[in-house]
C-alpha cells in the first residue's frame, strides 16, 4: 500500500452521549477509568490478564471484557465499532528498564494495536507507551514507520511525551502518547498540563491514607529491608544503591519516581516511617551523609523504614481511594505498576474531546477522590 494514501471514509453516524471506547491492553484499567471520568464509554475490553480484567470489571462494570492475547480473540470475537481506541501495547521490548529487542515479539503489538483500529474505523484512537519509544534514537524509524501507518489508515497522528507529575499525580512517570485522529474529525489539541502549579508530593499521596496497618492501608509488603554491605553512592541520598535490592528510598516531599510493575519484594519501594507520621528528619538522609564522609556501612536498617503497601502504590498513580485489587499480593503491585495513572489518562481524554469538538461530558473536577464518579 502507498502510505500517501489517505483512505476516505464515509460519513458515520452522530456522537451517543457518551463516546464509545474499545480498550486494548487495558490491564487493571487505568487508562479506561481517566476516559470514563472525562465522559467516554468502554463498550469493549481486552487483556491477557484475567486477574487484571477482574479489577478493572470490579470499578468499571457492565461493560464486554474479553480474556486472553488479542492478536487470537480479534479474528474470532473482536470489536466491531466505536468511537475511539485506546490502550498501551506491551512496552518490554522498548523500555531502557528492559533489553530493548527491536525483536521481542512483544513489540508486534503496536502493529496489533493499529491492526484493530483500521478494523474498527473509529473517529481517533490513542496509543500509550514508555518515555523511551518517544525519545530514544534506537526507535526513530519505528516512530516514523508508525506515524506513516497511521497516515494510511486516515489518521492524521502526534505524538507527545507526558509527565504524570505535571498532571496532578504524585508521581515522576514520563509516558508516550500517540494520538491519531481521522482526517475531518477535528484539529489536535495537545493535553495541557499544570506546570506553573507545584507537582503533587509523595506525602500528599499518602496522608490521604489510613495509618499503615489499619483498614484501608494494609496490603503489607513482606519483604525484609536489609543494608547494602558495599553501598553505591550518589550525591543524592534517594539514588545510588543503599539497600539490598532494587526498592530505593522515597523523598516524602517529592513526587514518587516510577513505580514499577516488579514490586511486591525487594523492589518495592521504601519510605520512612518516622518522617511520614511525626515529621522527623528522614533516616537515610543522616545515613547517606555517614558514608559520604567515609563512614563504614551499618549492619541493619532500622524498623521506620517500611516498603510501600498496596494501597500507597494506588494512591501515588493517582488510582480511585478504595479500589478493590485482585489476585496475590504480587498480582496487585503488579497490575499498579503496569497502568496508567488514570489522572493523567483523564487529562488526555479531556484533551482529545477538546481536538474532537466535544464538550466536557461528565467530567469531574477531581476525579481522584470520587470513586463513585466512574
Amino acid at each position: 500500500m502507498n502510505d500517501n494514501i489517505v483512505i476516505p471514509v464515509a460519513p458515520r453516524r452522530r456522537y451517543s452521549e457518551e463516546p464509545t471506547v474499545v480498550s486494548l491492553y487495558a490491564g487493571c484499567g487505568g487508562l479506561d477509568i481517566g476516559f470514563r471520568w472525562a465522559g467516554f464509554c468502554p463498550v469493549w475490553v481486552n487483556d491477557v490478564d484475567p486477574v487484571a480484567l477482574e479489577t478493572y470489571a470490579g470499578v468499571l462494570p457492565g461493560h464486554r471484557v474479553v480474556a486472553g492475547d488479542i492478536m487470537r480473540v480479534r479474528e474470532r470475537r473482536g470489536p466491531k465499532e466505536a468511537d475511539i481506541v485506546i490502550g498501551g501495547p506491551p512496552c518490554q521490548g522498548f523500555s531502557v528498564a528492559g533489553r530493548m529487542n527491536p525483536e521481542d515479539p512483544r513489540s508486534r503489538h503496536v502493529w496489533t494495536f493499529l491492526e484493530v483500529v483500521e478494523a474498527v474505523r473509529p473517529r481517533a484512537f490513542v496509543m500509550e507507551n514508555v518515555k523511551a519509544l518517544a525519545t530514544n534514537r534506537r526507535w526513530a524509524e519505528l516512530r516514523k514507520r508508525l506515524v506513516e501507518r497511521a497516515k494510511s489508515l486516515g489518521f492524521e497522528s502526534r505524538m507527545y511525551l507526558l509527565n504524570a507529575a505535571d498532571f496532578g499525580v504524585p508521581q515522576a512517570r514520563e509516558r508516550m502518547f500517540l494520538i491519531g485522529l481521522r482526517t475531518g474529525e477535528g484539529a489536535h489539541v495537545p493535553p495541557a498540563g499544570d506546570t506553573a502549579i507545584s507537582h503533587p508530593t509523595l506525602r500528599s499521596a499518602l496522608e490521604r491514607l489510613p495509618q499503615w496497618g489499619e483498614p484501608g492501608n494494609d496490603s503489607i509488603c513482606p519483604a525484609k529491608i536489609t543494608l547494602a554491605r558495599t553501598p553505591v553512592l550518589r550525591r543524592s541520598p534517594w539514588a545510588g544503591m543503599l539497600f539490598n535490592g532494587a526498592g530505593r528510598p522515597m523523598d516524602l516531599d517529592r513526587p514518587a519516581p516510577t513505580l514499577p510493575a516488579s514490586m511486591g519484594g525487594n523492589k518495592t519501594p521504601i519510605i520512612d516511617q518516622e518522617q511520614l507520621e511525626y515529621g522527623a528528619d528522614p533516616w537515610v538522609v543522616r545515613y547517606h551523609a555517614h558514608l559520604w564522609g567515609g563512614g563504614k556501612p551499618w549492619n541493619e536498617a532500622p524498623s521506620r523504614l517500611r516498603r510501600i503497601t498496596v494501597e500507597e502504590a494506588a494512591a501515588i498513580q493517582s488510582f480511585p481511594h478504595g479500589m478493590k485489587w485482585s489476585g496475590s499480593l504480587s498480582a496487585r503491585f503488579r497490575q499498579i505498576g503496569n497502568a496508567v495513572p488514570p489522572e493523567l489518562a483523564y487529562r488526555v481524554a479531556l484533551a482529545l474531546r477538546e481536538s474532537l469538538g466535544l464538550d466536557r461530558g461528565t467530567s469531574i473536577d477531581r476525579p481522584m477522590d470520587l470513586l463513585g464518579a466512574v
